[in-house]
């Protein structure tokens, strides 16, 4: 099939696209890749009236470094650029460790990293992953400019927080602190597919070995990424024992709810994230104690 008619908007800044979001409201709909948007009009699953596309606008494609040793990305880099970029492997090692597993070379080298964000894909791998760094988004409208962190930017499956006259401008991440370590795993039914669950995980050990924070986040087990506070929290000031490794990844399935699809029953895809859960923060913490490498 064939989109249904629209009007296209070409704006060269984010001023003037920002003043056609402002003009178009509800009608419009923002082109960034269109690795997703542009399936779902050929099938007219979406059909709006109209397209603002962005690819022109150069001052929203850079990845640059941020005080005390974090990151910024802007929303249109795209994300074969942020796979291999030294300076995200340098300062974001579970990104850049993660981008591999995102889709496929030919739609990482045309999707954005902000596309993936604001699409709010729940089985999304780099919504997943930003939540679990503690990112914030920079969101600007034609009236105001401001910042989201990424635990409260999604509002459900493909919903956020974002208005209809706003664009997502940057994604900055924090600098992960000193003896942090990280981990991810997914399990897809082959490599680039969509999976059927996936766990991430980012700690911090205290000078003794215990456990300073635990950051613990699943994709694809419930209508958003699921951070599992109350079970990571069980971790805070706990020696990370397999034991207690167990019981948290335990307490952190247990809460998530999962929905089942033709892929993989809800009990499924909770029995994957006790798996994934008690594989990530085990890695996590062992890259911690080698001192995060």
């Amino acid at each position: 099939m064939k989109p249904a008619p629209f009007d296209y908007y070409a704006p060269a800044s984010v001023d003037e696209a920002l003043a056609d979001l402002a003009r178009l409201g509800y009608d419009a709909k923002v082109l960034a890749g269109g690795q997703s948007l542009i399936p779902a009009m050929n099938f007219r699953l979406a059909q709006p009236a109209a397209l603002v596309d962005l690819n022109r606008i150069d001052e929203l494609f850079y990845i640059r470094p941020a005080d005390g040793g974090g990151l910024a990305i802007g929303a249109m880099t795209r994300d074969s650029d942020v796979e291999h970029d030294p300076l995200v492997a340098e300062r974001a090692p579970l990104l850049h460790a993660v981008m591999p597993h995102v889709a496929h070379p030919q739609i990482r080298s045309r999707g954005t990293f902000g596309g993936s964000i604001a699409h709010a894909d729940p089985a999304a791998e780099i919504p997943a992953v930003t939540v679990a760094l503690g990112a914030r988004y920079l969101v600007r409208s034609s009236a105001r400019e401001r910042w989201i962190a990424a635990e409260d930017f999604y509002a459900g499956p493909f919903a956020t927080q974002l208005e209809p006259d706003e664009l997502l401008i940057e994604i900055a991440l924090p600098p992960l602190p000193p003896r942090s370590g990280w981990s991810f795993h997914e399990m897809a039914r082959q490599h680039g597919a969509f999976a059927l669950a996936g766990a991430v995980a980012v700690v911090t050990l205290d000078e003794q070995g215990r456990c300073g924070r635990a950051r613990l986040v699943f994709l694809n087990c419930g209508d958003k990424p699921q951070m599992a506070q109350h079970a990571a929290a069980l971790l805070a000031g706990q020696p990370p024992t397999l034991d207690a490794i167990r019981a948290v990844a335990e307490a952190a399935a247990s809460d998530v709810d999962p929905s089942g699809d033709i892929h993989a029953t809800a009990d499924y895809r909770r029995h994957l994230a006790l798996v994934l859960a008690r594989r990530a923060l085990a890695d996590a913490f062992e890259r911690a104690l080698r001192g995060g490498g």
